[in-house]
């Protein structure tokens, strides 16, 4: 789940720390979230799986195929990991291409880890105490799972700039047919849109050098891979529903040409 264009909003506030050892190879991040207040959030897509906890429900929210309207709960805080991108389908226990776009429910997918989970998250009495349930769920689910190397060595190639998935078969030696299952299966897309997702996914960590006026978009277009900031334009506005110079403006309400 991508997260939040600025990680203070408000009242609200959002930090990432290093998961434990245990479960370090298929968690990115553990997170948690200072709520403040109810209000609507943007989450852009980045190939990943987030396990969630938001007071009342444990949920796996996925982003995958573009930008997601999230409403913020009104507790006072949750928290979440983030999985790598290539270990959901593994994880979660069936094909990426099954799960919607969104928060569902993980007691639908896991049902005795969750709810056994949920019993625990509902007792915590702040996020570090949360980020641990969650942390000993994952290590419980991976004594019982496999996770495909193959799809996250194919996550880490297409996050580069210029890679083509024919060479990224080849070099994981697996077809390009033997490629797109695999990644289908463990991310919900092919390897093309996730390669796409990706890209937009450098960009946005990028945007805060834009911001400061580090940068021009058209350098960081040029940069993460776009052909143009043209392309960049046209692929912002499919990924996130807005323009580049927009998300600029969201972030710091000053007028950024697109």
């Amino acid at each position: 789940m991508g997260v939040p264009l600025r990680r203070r909003s408000g009242r609200s506030v959002y930090r990432e720390s290093t998961p434990v050892a245990a479960v370090v190879g298929v968690v990115e991040c553990a997170w948690t979230g200072l709520v403040g207040c109810r209000r609507p959030l943007r989450v852009f897509p980045d190939g990943c799986v987030d396990l969630v906890w938001d007071g009342t429900m444990l949920a796996a929210v996925t982003t995958v195929r573009g930008v997601l309207r999230h409403e913020l709960p009104t507790a006072e805080w949750t928290a979440g990991l983030r999985l790598r991108c290539g270990v959901g389908g593994a994880v979660l226990g069936l094909p990426m291409t099954e799960l919607g776009a969104g928060a569902t429910p993980l007691r639908d997918l896991l049902p005795a880890g969750a709810r056994r989970a949920e019993a625990r998250l509902a007792e915590c009495g702040a996020p570090g105490e949360a980020r641990s349930v969650l942390e000993s769920l994952v290590a419980e689910r991976l004594r019982d799972v496999e996770v495909d190397g193959l799809s996250l060595a194919a996550a880490r190639a297409l996050r580069a700039p210029g890679a083509r998935t024919d060479r990224v078969a080849a070099e994981l030696g697996v077809s390009e047919r033997g490629l797109r299952r695999h990644v289908r299966h463990d991310v919900g897309v092919g390897p093309k849109e996730l390669q796409r997702v990706l890209r937009f996914h450098r960009f946005l960590t990028r945007l805060e050098t834009v911001v400061r006026g580090g940068s021009s978009l058209a350098d960081v277009a040029a940069d993460v891979g776009y052909a143009d900031q043209s392309h960049l334009g046209r692929e912002c506005r499919r990924l996130s529903g807005v323009s580049p110079g927009a998300l600029v403006r969201s972030w710091t309400g000053r007028n950024v040409p697109d």
